[in-house]
């Protein structure tokens, strides 16, 4: 069965946030898994470009109500007009997750994903007061990938 991994972070983002999601989307690509984001710009983009790269397939889950407001990688666009509230979506739409950076939004979609006992993985993202090691830690992209994507094959 088909993964689906989500990668989560800023719309706005560091030039190594962007490069580390790119890096991010065409080894989940490579491992045959479909890249699962909020669709916008930032770790959403970058994560859906290198996974295209790759001959991926990307979801977007959009957070208004106009699929064209999608960034150019997308393979599908669903327009949910649902705001914020969209994150969950993206999580439950997923088998494990990928953080990158990212600020309160990303941090909603952990908490999402931690409730639901998702796998999360991040990469320079939040850390818990409570319980962090509920969050796997990783130091490169390709560690991201195989800690996301081991339990799940």
């Amino acid at each position: 069965m088909q993964r689906y991994v989500a990668v989560v972070g800023g719309g706005d983002c560091s030039p190594e946030e962007t490069r580390t999601a790119e890096q991010v989307g065409a080894l989940l690509a490579r491992h045959g898994a479909v890249v699962v984001c909020g669709g916008l710009s930032g770790v959403m983009e970058a994560a859906c470009r290198g996974a295209r790269g790759e001959g991926g397939v990307t979801v977007g889950i959009l957070p208004g109500a106009d699929r064209a407001a999608g960034n150019p990688y997308l393979s599908v666009a669903i327009a949910t007009g649902l705001g914020e509230l969209r994150n969950g979506l993206v999580v439950r739409a997923s088998d494990a997750l990928i953080a990158v950076g990212g600020e309160f939004g990303t941090l909603s979609e952990i908490a999402f994903a931690l409730k639901l006992g998702k796998r999360v993985v991040g990469l320079s993202t939040w850390e818990l007061s409570r319980r962090d090691e509920a969050i796997l830690r990783a130091s490169s992209a390709e560690q991201a990938v195989r800690l996301a994507c081991e339990e799940l094959s």
